[in-house]
C-alpha cells in the first residue's frame, strides 16, 4: 500500500525583508538561508562566507595527535606504511589523500584495497599478512577499519602498528537493553563518532577524516594544504552523499573553487572527457557525472584504473584512462537498469509490494550495483530497501533507507541472522546465508516501528513564491546556496492553481515536457518537466478527461488546472534570454472556472 506525497511548507520565521536590505540581499534569498538554519545575520555571513580559515582545529579529533606521532616515527626511522582503503569514491580519494601527502611527509607508503566481489568491503587478513611479508611496520586504514577486530588483532600477532581512521558507525554489542560499543584494539583510533571525541563536527566522510589527519600532520610541520587535497575531500564528500553542511559545506566549497582548474592530470582528462572542460563545475556534477566514473572503476572491475588515473603525469595517458572509466560508468548504468526492471518486475508481482521494508533477490545482478538499485527502489516505493544477489557463498546485500528507520541499527536487532553487516543510519552492507532471506524479511518487517505518515513521502517546499516574482537577479541569488545536496537542498519552490495554456512534447528523444503556464496574477512562464512525461500526461487525462488535454495540446482554452514544485532557471537561446522553471512535483487541482 502506497501514499500519496504530502507537501509541506517548511518556511522558517525570519524578518525576512529587514535583514535583506542590511544585507544586500533579495528576501527570498534570505527566507531560504533561515529555512537551512542560517537565522541571524551573524550566521547568514558565515554561511555565505565560510572558507577554509573557518575549519575546526584538527587537533580536537581524538588519537590525532597519536596517529601523527607513529606516523612520523616511520619517517624517521625510514619504515614502510600500508595505507589499507575501500573501493568506492571515498575509498579512493582517502587512500590516493594519504599516498600524496606521506610522500609529501617523506612517509614510504603503499595502498591495498580488498577485492570486492572476492573479499568485500573492509581490511582482512590477506592485506594484514601481505603487509607483513612485505617489511611493513604499520597499516593505516581509511573509510573502514571501525569494525576491524580480527585484522586488527592479526596485526598485533604480527607486530605492526595499526591505525584506524575511519567515519563509519562505532559497532555494539545490546545486552538487556544496553549498549555496550566495541572497539578494535588499535595504537590509534581516529573517528569522530567516537563518544569521547570531542571534535565538533562529526558529519565527515573517509576522506575528510584523513583530510583531517593530513591537515593536523601538515601543521606540524609548518606546510600548507594543497589545494588537491581539498579537491579529492568534496569529491568523495559529495560523492559519499554526506550532508553538506558545517565542515563538508566548505571543503566541498573550497574544492570547487579549484577543481575546474586543478593541477591534477588525470582529473583534468576526466573533466575535459566529460564536456565540462572550461565550464563551472558544481556538486551536480561531483554527484552524477565524476564521481560515478571512479565508482565504476571498483564496482565492475578493481580501483586502479580510478587510482591510475589520479597518479598519472602523462596527458595521453590521462585521456586514455578516463576513456576507459567513461566506458566502464556506461556499462553499470546499462546492468543497472536491467537489475532495476527485474526489481520492478518481482515487487509488483509479488506480497512484497505491502511490505514496509522491502527485501528481494536479483538473479544475475553484479553485487556491485545492488547499492544503487536498492536507492532506486528507495526512492520509487519510499520504502527502506535491501537488495540481495547471489554468490558462490552466501546472498551478499546493500541496503538504502528513508528518514526515520535507522538502517544499521535495525540489523544490529538481527545480527543472528547475519554473517556480516555494517553501515550507517540510511545505508548498510550485509551478508547472509542463502536460506535467511525470508527470515531476516519477516524479522525485519515483524520489528519495523514505521507508520504510515512515516511512509508517506514529503515534499519539502521552502516557500509559496507566484511565478510573476522571478527575475533574473534573484534566480542569480540562488547560486549563493551552492553547493546543494543532502543536508542543504537545492530550494523548492510551489505556486498552486496554476492555468495550463499550451502543452507540447520536446527535446531530441521527445522526452520533455514544456508547459505554458499562467497564474491567477496574470503571469506567463515555461514551466519543463524531464523526466516522467507519459506520467504527467497520464494522470492529467484522468483528471480531466482526453479532450481536456487535447485542447491544451492545441493551445486552445481547457479546464486542467495544475499546482507545481519548481526550481526557476534562465534560458538562453540565440542570445536571448527567458525565465522559465523546471517541475520538480505536480498534482491536479479540480476547477471548473475556466
Amino acid at each position: 500500500m502506497f501514499y500519496e506525497e504530502k507537501w509541506i511548507i517548511n518556511k522558517k520565521p525570519v524578518e525576512a525583508g529587514a535583514m535583506a536590505k542590511s544585507l544586500g540581499l533579495d528576501p527570498i534569498t534570505v527566507q531560504l538561508l533561515a529555512n537551512r538554519g542560517s537565522v541571524t545575520e551573524t550566521e547568514i555571513k558565515e554561511y555565505l562566507h565560510a572558507d577554509r580559515t573557518c575549519l575546526h582545529d584538527p587537533a580536537l579529533m581524538k588519537d590525532v595527535e597519536k596517529a601523527a606521532e607513529k606516523l612520523f616515527e616511520c619517517a624517521a626511522a625510514g619504515k614502510k606504511v600500508v595505507i589499507s582503503t575501500d573501493y568506492d569514491v571515498d575509498g579512493v580519494f582517502s587512500g590516493e589523500l594519504l599516498y600524496e601527502a606521506f610522500g609529501m611527509l617523506g612517509i614510504s607508503a603503499d595502498v591495498k584495497t580488498p577485492g570486492r566481489t572476492t573479499e568485500g568491503y573492509g581490511i582482512n587478513a590477506r592485506i594484514v599478512n601481505e603487509a607483513a611479508e612485505e617489511g611493513t611496520s604499520l597499516i593505516i586504514t581509511c573509510d573502514n577499519g571501525i569494525a576491524a577486530f580480527e585484522a586488527a588483532g592479526l596485526a598485533r600477532e604480527k607486530g605492526l602498528s595499526f591505525i584506524i581512521t575511519d567515519h563509519h558507525e562505532i559497532p555494539y554489542d545490546e545486552e538487556n537493553g544496553e549498549r555496550r560499543y566495541r572497539l578494535p584494539a588499535a595504537d590509534a583510533i581516529v573517528n569522530p563518532k567516537q563518544a569521547d571525541c570531542p571534535y565538533p563536527f562529526k558529519g565527515l566522510c573517509g576522506c575528510g577524516v584523513a583530510f583531517k589527519l593530513v591537515s593536523y600532520m601538515f601543521a606540524q610541520k609548518g606546510l600548507p594544504i594543497p589545494d588537491v587535497f581539498y579537491e579529492y575531500a568534496a569529491i568523495a564528500t559529495v560523492a559519499d552523499v554526506m550532508d553538506l553542511n558545517g565542515e563538508n559545506r566548505i571543503i566541498v566549497r573550497e574544492g570547487l573553487k579549484t577543481l575546474p582548474r586543478t593541477k591534477n592530470a588525470g582529473l583534468s582528462a576526466l573533466i575535459k572527457a566529460s564536456g565540462l572542460e572550461g565550464k563551472e563545475i558544481s556538486s551536480y556534477h561531483i554527484g552524477f557525472v565524476l564521481g560515478p566514473c571512479f565508482n565504476a572503476a571498483g564496482r565492475l572491475e578493481t580501483p586502479d584504473k580510478a587510482i591510475a588515473l589520479l597518479r598519472t603525469k602523462d596527458t595521453a595517458k590521462a585521456a586514455a584512462l578516463s576513456d576507459s572509466l567513461k566506458e566502464l560508468n556506461e556499462q553499470r548504468k546499462a546492468m543497472t537498469e536491467a537489475g532495476f526492471a527485474q526489481a520492478i518486475e518481482k515487487i509488483e508481482g509479488s506480497g512484497i509490494k505491502n511490505d514496509k521494508v522491502i527485501l528481494i533477490e536479483l538473479e544475475n545482478c553484479h553485487e556491485s550495483i545492488v547499492g544503487i538499485i536498492a536507492g532506486r527502489i528507495k526512492e520509487r516505493y519510499f520504502r527502506p530497501t535491501f537488495v540481495f544477489t547471489r554468490t558462490e557463498t552466501c546472498l551478499k546485500g546493500s541496503g538504502r533507507s528513508i528518514e526515520g528507520y535507522h538502517m544499521y541499527e535495525a540489523l544490529s536487532s538481527h545480527k543472528d541472522l547475519l554473517l556480516k553487516f555494517g553501515g550507517h543510519a540510511l545505508a548498510a552492507g550485509l551478508s547472509i546465508e542463502f536460506d535467511a532471506l525470508a527470515p531476516l524479511r519477516a524479522a525485519l518487517n515483524e520489528g519495523c516501528t514505521l507508520t504510515d505518515e512515516d511512509l508517506q513521502p514529503m515534499i519539502s517546499i521552502d516557500t509559496e513564491l507566484p511565478i510573476g516574482y522571478l527575475s533574473e537577479k534573484m534566480i542569480g541569488e540562488l547560486s549563493l546556496l551552492e553547493p546543494v545536496g543532502k543536508g542543504n537542498p537545492k530550494p523548492v519552490f510551489a505556486e498552486m492553481n496554476l492555468k495550463i495554456v499550451s502543452a507540447s512534447i520536446i527535446g531530441k528523444n521527445k522526452n520533455v515536457l514544456r508547459l505554458r503556464v499562467k497564474n491567477a496574477g496574470g503571469a506567463f512562464i515555461d514551466a519543463l518537466l524531464f523526466s516522467g512525461a507519459d506520467m504527467f500526461i497520464e494522470d492529467a487525462v484522468a483528471a480531466f478527461g482526453e479532450e481536456e488535454w487535447l485542447r491544451a495540446t492545441r493551445r486552445q482554452e481547457n479546464a486542467i488546472r495544475v499546482s507545481l514544485c519548481y526550481y526557476p532557471g534562465v534560458n538562453e537561446y540565440m542570445g536571448i534570454k527567458s525565465l522559465q522553471i523546471i517541475i520538480s512535483h505536480y498534482r491536479f487541482e479540480k476547477n471548473d472556472n475556466r
